[in-house]
């Protein structure tokens, strides 16, 4: 079984040497807060100048899809509110390009970073801090030289960098030791010096323009994969709820008659290539007739159907649907999640809210820390 930590693209930035080797060199400190004049998940313009009358301004580099950004999320939050009586402005920003993500990047998120990812994600963990948009351009993002996702700068009340780097050790809370931002704010509230004025970060790395040759490469190897069809017998449509593998299993119910089928098939395949390398697998079920195999096929092919495909191999379709789940005696789009112990995770007769059942897959999925499925459960 692949671990989710396996997948991370978790990177340091360790030595001051390092940093002369970066594409995308970081703010030196002692440097005058780079401009920003971007949108927000508010609706709202922010400046930097919005937030001249701050002692303090902290900008946390921050995204949607990476799992360590999560885990701050809160955190950020806390910060924010604990501060905000003494003056301190928080501002978190994404500086991701969403076309330099491949699909498969995401198998910790259900949403990628796009400015209109970024409100929904905001709306759903309820997030009042400023959550500003760089993809677009990148320009502030470049300015400021952010390594990961999160990487944090603090500026003093002349507006120069005292501290960058981490938030604090450990995306594990249970195992935060040092709290580095929050040292240099009080320092600097203080009128101390800040001790430490940088720090490796740990994250995501940024996703920067130039990768986009990689999300295109990504597409183009899902689109050469061949797309196959299988007819399925009441017995193996039984074995299928049993679920006897090792992974999840979500099995999609679909006719190319049914429209609203046809509508979420696309998100239904996207699902399942964000999650795939953590131990998902995708059947789609067509309850078509077995003479009208190549229409179903021609669909799969147009829709570039890597998951594995069945087709009913019987008109009698209620004793299949039976054979499935003897409850189910309604039409499709019909949909379920299934532990690999048979547990229904996740059920639907009708559409399904697809990022409720992302969240529900993300809530469920082995992991290393049990931290990135209670983020999926909490609100």
């Amino acid at each position: 079984m692949r671990k989710q930590m396996w997948r991370l693209c978790v990177v340091a930035v360790l030595s001051l040497a390092a940093w002369g080797q970066q594409a995308h060199p970081i703010l030196a400190v002692g440097s005058p807060a780079p401009n920003f004049e971007l949108s927000g998940v508010d609706g709202a313009i922010h400046k930097l100048s919005d937030y001249s009358g701050s002692p303090v301004l902290v900008v946390v580099f921050i995204c949607n899809h990476c799992p360590i950004a999560q885990m701050y999320e809160r955190r950020i939050a806390q910060l924010a509110a604990d501060y905000k009586d003494r003056g301190v402005s928080v501002v978190a920003i994404e500086p991701n390009d969403p076309k330099a993500i491949t699909i498969d990047e995401l198998d910790s998120s259900d949403i990628s970073d796009s400015l209109e990812e970024m409100k929904i994600r905001a709306k759903y963990k309820h997030l009042t801090y400023p959550y500003l948009y760089d993809g677009e351009t990148q320009s502030v993002t470049d300015a400021y030289g952010p390594q990961a996702t999160p990487h944090a700068f603090v500026f003093n009340r002349d507006r120069r960098l005292r501290y960058e780097g981490r938030i604090d050790n450990s995306y594990r809370s249970e195992m935060v030791t040092s709290h580095e931002v929050r040292d240099a704010i009080d320092a600097l509230l203080a009128h101390r010096e800040v001790a430490v004025t940088h720090t490796g970060v740990f994250g995501c790395s940024t996703k920067w323009k130039e990768k986009h040759a990689a999300q295109v490469e990504a597409l183009r190897k899902i689109e050469s994969q061949p797309v196959q069809l299988e007819m399925a017998s009441a017995a193996d449509l039984k074995k299928l709820r049993s679920n006897p593998g090792k992974k999840m299993l979500l099995v999609s119910f679909w006719a190319t008659w049914c429209g609203s089928c046809i509508h979420e098939f696309p998100d239904f395949e996207d699902t399942f290539r964000m999650y795939s390398v953590r131990d998902l697998e995708l059947v789609t079920v067509s309850a078509n007739m077995p003479d009208e195999k190549n229409t179903v096929m021609r669909v799969l092919e147009k829709m570039h159907a890597t998951s594995r495909n069945l087709l009913f191999d019987s008109k009698d379709t209620a004793a299949l649907q039976t054979a499935f789940e003897p409850t189910w005696e309604s039409a499709v789009p019909y949909t379920m999640l299934i532990a690999p112990d048979g547990k229904v995770l996740y059920q639907q007769q009708g559409s399904v809210d697809m990022l409720e059942l992302r969240r529900t897959i993300l809530a469920n999925l082995p992991s290393d820390y049990e931290g990135f499925n209670r983020y999926w459960s909490e609100r």
